[in-house]
């Protein structure tokens, strides 16, 4: 993509990172709602008290001595996810999709040990992952198992959701999906395919990779221009009811749709990047000054989601 004008930027309403950081998230976020996003276990608990569905909790490994039981609770299980609680970026994350015999294989097709499998858990505990380095917990997390009409679109990786939430509204979403430069992980900065959201409607609006347009998949040379998200006004809501659980006004809110439990929560972002934006072919500077100029707030997640599908529909 070639230089753009900071005027034409400022003209197509992009929100930049100088801005983000002082007018949305130093001013609608509380230092003190930051370890309940900052760590996956306190955010799974939390959601949980407002009808907001996460992946089914197996284990939870705190302290070194613990992780001889992983393996005999592993033992029974053909999939699951180990993740550190207070990583960031999918780093540390390791997603079992099945066993062969005493090997236990990873998304990418990779075959690890159970031993293997004990040491990530050990780095975990010593904070490998976590956002400061200090000594962390690893949760397991039952497998998530994507929805047909989604996971053809992505390549050895669960698709997911991003729908920013500013002030319980949600004002803009893309769909993620994995590719090979990105080793299987929805994270557009190490390569995956950010798909932009009709709000309205959950339908797909323009696609990019490493800021760049695209309209095929680089992995499964699918069209990206006609897809179409199920349970669109659901997991709106369910983004919504995130700002009651956490008093966060501006954050980003990561969804799946499993196979057989519907929308889950997988993760809460206090500081989510700006890359949404390029997927969506517009900028979030005038819905998030739309939100803050309403006299009076929509008061229940449903109303507020109504209001985004109603206002923000990006074909008009």
């Amino acid at each position: 993509m070639g230089w753009i004008s900071p005027f034409k930027l400022n003209r197509l309403g992009m929100l930049n990172m100088n801005r983000r950081n002082v007018d949305y998230i130093a001013r609608y976020n509380s230092r003190e709602s930051y370890p309940l996003v900052d760590n996956k276990l306190r955010t799974k608990l939390v959601v949980a008290e407002y009808d907001v569905r996460t992946p089914r909790l197996l284990q939870v490994v705190r302290q070194q001595h613990e992780i001889p039981h992983f393996r005999q609770m592993a033992d029974d299980l053909n999939g699951f996810a180990i993740k550190p609680a207070k990583g960031s970026g999918g780093k540390g994350i390791t997603v079992i999709t099945g066993r062969d015999g005493d090997e236990y294989i990873k998304a990418s097709g990779a075959r690890v040990s159970a031993p293997y499998l004990e040491r990530h858990l050990s780095n975990i505990l010593a904070g490998l992952y976590s956002l400061a380095g200090t000594p962390d917990v690893a949760i397991v997390e039952n497998l998530v198992e994507s929805i047909p009409a989604l996971a053809r679109y992505s390549f050895q990786g669960v698709p997911d959701i991003r729908i920013v939430v500013f002030q319980g509204y949600p004002v803009m979403a893309m769909l993620r999906l994995a590719t090979t430069a990105s080793d299987g992980k929805a994270n557009l900065h190490q390569g995956a395919v950010g798909v932009g959201l009709n709000i309205a409607n959950g339908h797909s609006l323009n696609a990019v990779q490493f800021n760049r347009p695209i309209t095929l998949h680089p992995d499964t040379g699918l069209a990206l221009e006609n897809i179409a998200i199920e349970d669109w006004q659901e997991m709106l809501v369910m983004a919504s009811r995130c700002y009651e659980a956490t008093g966060l006004g501006y954050m980003g809110v990561d969804l799946v749709v499993d196979v057989n439990e519907g929308p889950l929560l997988l993760e809460l972002n206090a500081r989510p990047g700006l890359a949404i934006q390029m997927a969506n072919g517009r900028g979030l500077l005038p819905r998030l000054r739309q939100i803050e100029s309403l006299r009076k707030p929509h008061f229940t997640p449903e109303d507020r989601a109504a209001f985004a599908m109603e206002t923000f529909n990006s074909r008009i």
